[in-house]
């Protein structure tokens, strides 16, 4: 594994389960506010640790990939919809201040309020395995004054097939977290691939169409 992931590791492996979540929960919290740390890397930590066992081989205390993969569940969603809720109540007055204003800068909001105002529910879906874009995405729908219960389903659709992914497979695997970390890494870029494509082939039916017409 990464000398990093492996320093890491060794830190945790010293704190009992319901502290590992709870630094896991704040972490995902943060993620969800921009925080330049990769969402993915810690919902595998959070399994893995599930998978490692005491110094002594015993259990570790309060550890479940369950209850792990619901804690990842609750801090994704709810660091996505405190975005959202920011958006939504002081948005153009945090676009102009830090951390918000680079975070929005180089044309990122106006990208985002054009893919949301003519695809919100699909891009509210895709925005979950874009970690560049993510945090801009929830933040506009807010601005914009898209309901609550839309963002809710669509990024909770995306959140309940990335979060158990990620954590069950560090679990399952946990012999094999390099490859584990390595399919996560893959995975994100791909599925930003297809999302991409699919676009892509929209925009050129869309095209196409109107120009027929």
């Amino acid at each position: 594994m990464p000398e990093w992931f492996a320093d890491v590791v060794t830190w945790l492996v010293s704190l009992d389960g319901a502290t590992i979540y709870g630094i896991g929960f704040g972490v995902l919290l943060a993620c969800g506010l921009g925080l330049p740390v990769p969402e993915d890397i810690t919902l595998v930590l959070m399994g893995y640790m599930t998978f490692l066992s005491m110094p002594d081989g015993q259990p570790r205390p309060h550890t479940h990939v369950a209850v792990a993969t619901l804690v990842g569940l609750t801090g994704v969603m709810i660091g996505d919809g405190f975005m959202f809720f920011l958006g939504r109540t002081l948005g153009n007055k945090l676009a102009h201040i830090w951390p918000f204003r680079p975070m929005l800068a180089n044309g990122r909001r106006e990208k985002a309020e054009g893919f949301l105002s003519k695809n919100g529910p699909k891009v509210l879906f895709s925005a979950r395995f874009m970690p560049g874009l993510r945090s801009v995405v929830f933040f506009t729908s807010g601005t914009l004054g898209i309901r609550f219960s839309r963002f809710l389903l669509f990024d909770g659709l995306a959140a309940l097939i990335s979060v158990p992914l990620l954590v069950v497979s560090a679990w399952y695997w946990g012999a094999q977290i390099q490859a584990v970390i390595e399919y996560a890494r893959q995975a994100e870029h791909g599925l930003l691939a297809v999302i991409v494509a699919v676009a892509l082939i929209w925009a050129a039916k869309s095209w196409w169409s109107s120009r027929k017409k």
